[in-house]
């Protein structure tokens, strides 16, 4: 690829698949790596030809060398050679659904700017959020265009 990112797969993602997304992103939770902040989170992220990843998070004392669950996931997702996304399942130890952070933020943008990103809580409280809701004005590939306005 040369700078172009597929923006396909825009669609919430059915039943059966969301299902399948918050049974993977709690399992991926259960496994994180949390040492430091106790603050479990794993995510499973739907690509648009229907596969799912997940990731966790894994902390380290150095704490800026840190993985979040979300980049995680992607990471994972790229190297499998999937760049467009229907949704992320965000599931977290907290009480109350977390957003992504601003730098998963800004990595899921790159590839899908209207991503549905649902957050989920052990006890079943969710938030649902629009990626362009939570990140408005992203810089994107566009940005990079000096022609553009």
């Amino acid at each position: 690829m040369t700078g172009r990112v597929e923006r396909a797969g825009i669609g919430a993602p059915e039943d059966h698949e969301l299902r399948t997304m918050r049974e993977r992103a709690l399992a991926a939770m259960d496994r994180a790596y949390a040492p430091y902040s106790k603050f479990l989170v794993g995510a499973a992220l739907l690509g648009s030809d229907g596969s799912i990843v997940e990731g966790c998070n894994v902390e380290n004392a150095a704490f800026p060398s840190g993985t979040c669950a979300e980049r995680a996931a992607l990471g994972t997702a790229v190297t499998r050679g999937v760049r467009a996304f229907r949704a992320i399942v965000i599931a977290s130890s907290g009480e109350t659904p977390a957003p992504p952070c601003g730098m998963c933020r800004q990595a899921l943008v790159e590839f899908s700017p209207e991503l549905e990103v649902i957050s989920i809580t052990r006890t079943g409280t969710e938030a649902r959020w629009r990626l362009s809701e939570l990140l408005p004005h992203a810089f994107t590939p566009a940005s990079l265009d000096p022609t553009r306005d």
